[in-house]
């Protein structure tokens, strides 16, 4: 359907673009009564802009077609990232310029006295990032008091980033009759809540259905190779031949991929959080105008970028969840265009992209990367249907081709076209075969079977024993099939064309111990010999209560159990340790046992008992049972002989001069104070 009946100047900017009828979003919003505040859920790539710029023209325009001079702004816009501010700015400015509105945009990055100069002049929309903005509000340089409409585009963006508080200090400095716009993808509970704090009796619109993932965009999952993962990009960059947005998981990957891009020929350009904004707008229009082909980017662009007639999008690092999935593939398929979206899944992440993307609700198509062959295939077909055999010959360019082919012939001539042609585009890479799907196994006739001496003794495993027999034998993983480890060798399977090959390389390879010989499919069909075991004896008889019966292990009789212990010295004799009750005996032997030679050195005294201390005190009569008690040492219970002074709790107190010899003090019983002796 056309779009109603709107503002005479909207009309005619909207026909210069090219727009004949609203989509949903658009039409909902046109729909809604005049005047009221909006929570809007529409997914991504579905004219959101448009939407909100149409529903603020009430308040902009009236019934007049062009705005009056600017002061004070009257809308204010909040995006969460400086592109997707930036871009809203662009949107706005070609549909309000029939009616002369004023825009100016404040973000991070760039020169803030320079947006408060543009506010000064005075405008009509403002657009920022949450920071930028409150930073102006703090510094007095944007004058809220005119404000009518604030709109918050990607909200459950701003919230993920953290920009909860900047939202409302904000909405909180805007006049209260204001018009609220809330635009995000989801309805979450923090959308839900902000909504409640800041709007009026809003009207909710769900133009999301969301049993049905998005139908203009085609995922395929691309199997690759472990070590292969930038191979495989690269030949589905060069399958593709359209523009791309490849997206990474960390900054540092966002440069190492950027530099192994361009040195692979593309022209690629970066998009962070760590470039300025003078080099991030320089890559978006880059790419916008086609003289770069791939853009490498972080989640920062998986946000309300619009980039026209991008037609695919690259996860070179899978997303961390499928809200991230959904949006960084929104930036394809916009607008009625179709898109594809490219997972690279190695083999060990297999499992957590078919759990990305049912949580996420797509259907997917596993597939292989494109082969070297078949894109060169595509460029010859390519070739063949370029405009530049179609234009007119110019007499002169038919004089030099008449040269050109007498002097080489049409072989040469076509041949040097050929290779002009590759030229200017990167080289496919080689690929190897991919992983077969589960249950399948790859066919690969009559092989021819090998060993090498390296098994389970030696930690063999196929993760780092299939990578070894490709480098020493030049071969790929689809040469080679089965691989069986035994306990001391190792067998695998050879394809029959590479068996050549393989060999010749074996003779120049270094081995480093190890030997590789053939062998026959009976030694691979003919399982490893068990180590042998002794038999098992069983016990014949009802078991007995207790202890359990001893049983050899061992099928030989049981010989008699003696440890015999070497003296250590020649007067020590050998002890003998008979075996456990119930088994047989050893004889005891009957020779006679040597006495150990006596010394004649005469043997020292014993020590004597040290006498009693005079001073300490005696406990006359028996000892009585018990743990012992300590009696007048410090540090155990009431010490006797202890005075409590100020700062020293509990300091020893002097008991006199000692006693003279031979004349100990009287005997006293625990607890009781020692007597004291007067000094002579």
């Amino acid at each position: 359907m056309p779009f109603p009946t709107l503002n005479a100047a909207l009309e005619r900017a909207l026909t210069a673009r090219g727009y004949a009828e609203p989509t949903s979003v658009q039409e909902a919003v046109l729909a809604a009564e005049a005047g009221r505040d909006l929570l809007v859920s529409a997914r991504t790539g579905s004219g959101k802009t448009v939407a909100f710029g149409l529903a603020m023209a009430t308040e902009l325009l009236g019934e007049a077609e062009r705005v009056e001079r600017g002061g004070a702004p009257l809308v204010l816009v909040i995006a969460p990232t400086r592109e997707l501010a930036q871009q809203v700015q662009g949107e706005l400015e070609w549909l309000y310029a029939e009616a002369g509105a004023r825009v100016v945009s404040c973000v991070g990055g760039m020169d803030p006295r320079a947006e408060s100069r543009l506010m000064a002049q005075g405008c009509h929309i403002v657009v920022g990032t949450p920071g930028r903005l409150r930073d102006h509000i703090e510094r007095n340089q944007l004058d809220l008091s005119a404000l009518r409409v604030a709109v918050l585009d990607e909200a459950d963006e701003m919230l993920d980033l953290g920009f909860r508080e900047d939202l409302e200090f904000i909405l909180n400095a805007a006049p209260q009759e204001r018009r609220t716009l809330l635009f995000s993808a989801t309805f979450a509970r923090e959308i839900v809540g902000l909504a409640r704090a800041f709007q009026r009796d809003a009207i909710r619109i769900d133009t999301v259905d969301r049993s049905r993932p998005h139908e203009d965009i085609e995922y395929r999952a691309i199997r690759s190779v472990p070590g292969e993962d930038f191979g495989a990009l690269v030949n589905v960059l060069r399958a593709a031949d359209s523009r791309a947005l490849v997206f990474c998981a960390t900054r540092e990957g966002v440069k190492t991929l950027l530099q192994r891009l361009l040195g692979k020929g593309f022209a690629a350009v970066a998009l962070s959080g760590e470039l300025s904004q003078a080099e991030r707008n320089a890559s978006l229009a880059a790419l916008r105008d086609s003289r770069a082909e791939v853009c490498v980017a972080t989640d920062v662009a998986a946000r309300g970028l619009d980039l026209p007639e991008l037609d695919l999008v690259v996860h070179y690092d899978l997303p961390n969840g499928p809200e991230a999935l959904l949006h960084r593939s929104g930036r394809t398929g916009r607008a009625g265009r179709k898109g594809v979206c490219a997972l690279i899944v190695q083999p060990r992440a297999r499992r957590r992209a078919e759990q990305l993307l049912m949580a996420a609700k797509v259907s997917v198509q596993w597939v292989s990367p494109p082969a070297a062959e078949e894109i060169r295939a595509a460029d010859r077909a390519r070739l063949a249907r370029d405009p530049v055999f179609a234009m007119p010959v110019l007499p002169a360019e038919g004089e030099e081709a008449a040269a050109l082919l007498a002097e080489h012939g049409p072989e040469a001539v076509a041949l040097a076209l050929l290779r002009l042609h590759r030229a200017r585009m990167p080289a496919p890479a080689e690929l190897s075969a991919p992983p077969a799907e589960r249950g399948e196994r790859i066919e690969m006739g009559a092989t021819k079977w090998f060993r090498i001496n390296l098994g389970r003794q030696k930690n063999a495993d196929p993760k780092w024993m299939l990578p070894l027999l490709c480098r020493l034998g030049g071969v790929t993983r689809k040469d080679i099939g089965a691989i069986r480890i035994q306990d001391r060798e190792t067998l695998f399977e050879l394809a029959p064309a590479a068996v050549e090959g393989f060999l010749a390389s074996l003779e120049t390879a270094e081995m480093e111990g190890m030997r590789i010989a053939p062998a026959s499919a009976e030694d691979a069909a003919t399982p490893q010999q068990e180590r042998p075991r002794a038999p098992y004896q069983r016990h014949d008889g009802p078991r007995p209560e207790g202890k359990r019966p001893y049983r050899p292990r061992h099928d030989a009789a049981p010989a008699e159990a003696v440890l015999v212990v070497e003296p250590p010295h020649a007067h020590v004799p050998a002890l003998v340790v008979q075996a456990e009750a119930g088994r047989p005996e050893a004889p005891r032997s009957e020779a006679p046992r040597s006495e150990p030679p006596r010394s004649e050195a005469p043997r020292p005294e014993a020590p004597r008992p040290h006498a009693p201390r005079q001073d300490s005190p005696r406990q006359d009569g028996p000892r009585q049972d018990g743990p012992r008690q300590f009696a007048g040492k410090p540090g155990f219970g009431k010490k006797p002989g202890f005075a409590k002074k100020p700062g020293f709790g509990g300091k020893p107190k002097f008991a006199g001069k000692p006693q003279p010899a031979g004349k100990p003090s009287k005997p006293h019983r625990k607890g009781t104070k020692p007597a004291r002796v007067a000094a002579a």
